[in-house]
C-alpha cells in the first residue's frame, strides 16, 4: 500500500439494485413507481425557461417547501428539502448521532443504515427482527444515541401502526428518533401527526415512490424547528445549492395535483393485492405489504433459482443473499400488464 492510500476512508458501499442497460425488460427490482408523473409536470417542464438555469438555484427550496408545508400542514420552518430521502437520511445522520453510544436500526431493514455509520464512524447495534420479521419495541428501551425505524420497513414490506411508533418515542425521549417513511403512502400510518407531541422525532419521506419523480431526487424531511435548523447548519456548511432548479419547480407541481396523485397510489395498491393473490395461488408466502413492492418466499423453489431463471426472461426482481432474507424476493409493483407477464413466467419456471 502505498503511503497516501493509507489516509482514504475505507467503507464498504451500498449497493443498489440493478439498472440494466437494455431495452425491452420489465423492472420490478428497484421500487419505481410504474407511472407518470401528473400531468401537470409536464406541462411546467416545457414551460421552463432555459435561462434560469444559468443562475444558481433557490438554496431554501421556497416553491417546494411551500407547497409541502400546505399539503402536510405543518410550518415551512419544520420543513428540510434534500437531494433525495438518501440525501436527506444522510446529513441527519451527520447531525443528529454525535455521542459514543450506539444508534439502533433493525437488523433486517434499509441498508444504507449502516454505511452512513461506517462512513462517519458513528457506532451502532442492530436488533434483530423476531421470527415474522417484526420489530421487538423492547429492543429500543435500552440507553442509545438514536434510533432509527424504516416504516413500512424494507425490504420486508412491513408496516408498525402509530401506537407502535409512539411507544418507541416514549422510551427514547433524550435522542432524535428517525422514521423513514419512503413507502408510507402505499397504505402505511404516517408518524406526522406525532410531531406535535415530540419534538425529539424526524419524519422523512420522498418524491422517488408514490409521486413517480425518482430521477428528480427530491426528498424531505418534517420535524419540529429546531431539528430543522441543526439539519440546515450542517447541509449550509457543506453544499449551500443542492436542490436544482427544476426539481424544485417539478415537485412543487407535483404536489399540487393531489387527485392524480391518489389515483396512481390506488392503482398500485390494487394491483399490489392481486398479484398477493396470484403469488400465492403459485406456492408464494408474501409478508403483509403495505409498500409498492411484495416480499415473497416460495414453498419448494429457492428464490436465487427464481431470481436467475426470471433474469433470462428479462424480469428484474430483487434479490438478497443475506443471511435470514436469502429465501426471500423482493418485487416491485408494476403496471397490470408487466405483473401479468411476471405470474406467467413464474408459472412457466415453477
Amino acid at each position: 500500500m502505498k503511503l497516501w492510500e493509507q489516509n482514504i476512508r475505507k467503507v464498504k458501499p451500498y449497493v443498489p439494485g440493478l439498472q440494466p442497460k437494455e431495452d425491452n425488460i420489465i423492472k420490478l427490482n428497484t421500487n419505481e413507481n410504474p407511472y407518470p408523473p401528473a400531468p401537470g409536470v409536464e406541462r411546467v417542464m416545457e414551460q421552463m425557461k432555459l435561462d434560469k438555469l444559468r443562475l444558481y438555484p433557490d438554496y431554501d427550496s421556497t416553491e417546494l417547501v411551500n407547497e409541502l408545508a400546505k399539503e402536510k400542514r405543518v410550518d415551512p420552518e419544520q420543513i428540510f428539502i434534500g437531494v433525495g430521502s438518501d440525501d436527506v437520511l444522510g446529513m441527519a445522520f451527520l447531525t443528529y448521532f454525535n455521542s459514543d453510544k450506539p444508534v439502533l436500526f433493525p437488523d433486517i431493514t434499509y441498508s444504507f443504515y449502516d454505511v452512513w455509520c461506517e462512513l462517519y464512524k458513528i457506532p451502532y447495534e442492530r436488533p434483530m427482527l423476531d421470527e415474522n420479521f417484526r420489530i421487538v419495541k423492547q429492543d429500543y428501551y435500552k440507553e442509545n444515541g438514536g434510533v432509527v425505524i424504516a416504516n413500512p420497513n424494507a425490504p420486508t414490506s412491513i408496516c408498525e401502526s402509530t401506537e407502535f411508533i409512539r411507544d418507541i418515542l416514549e422510551h427514547n425521549q433524550d435522542v432524535v428518533v428517525i422514521v423513514d417513511e419512503a413507502y408510507v403512502d402505499f397504505g402505511g400510518a404516517s408518524s406526522i401527526d406525532l410531531l406535535k407531541e415530540y419534538d425529539n422525532l424526524l419524519v422523512v419521506q420522498t418524491f422517488s415512490k408514490s409521486r413517480s419523480l425518482a430521477g428528480l431526487r427530491i426528498g424531505y424531511a418534517i420535524g419540529n424547528k429546531e431539528l430543522i435548523e441543526a439539519l440546515n447548519i450542517v447541509k449550509f456548511s457543506y453544499n449551500s445549492y443542492t436542490m436544482n432548479t427544476a426539481s424544485i419547480v417539478l415537485g412543487a407541481e407535483a404536489v399540487r395535483d393531489k387527485e392524480y396523485f391518489q389515483n396512481t397510489v390506488n392503482q398500485i395498491i390494487e394491483q399490489r393485492e392481486k398479484t398477493i393473490q396470484e403469488l400465492d395461488e403459485l406456492g408464494f408466502t408474501c409478508l403483509d405489504s403495505k409498500a409498492n413492492f411484495v416480499f415473497a418466499t416460495h414453498k419448494s423453489v429457492p428464490a436465487g433459482k427464481i431470481y436467475e431463471e426470471l433474469q433470462k426472461k428479462k424480469i428484474y426482481v430483487r434479490y438478497f443473499n443475506k443471511p435470514r432474507i436469502n429465501n426471500f424476493l423482493r418485487i416491485t409493483i408494476g403496471t397490470e400488464e408487466e405483473m401479468n407477464q411476471l405470474i406467467i413466467a413464474l408459472g412457466e419456471i415453477l
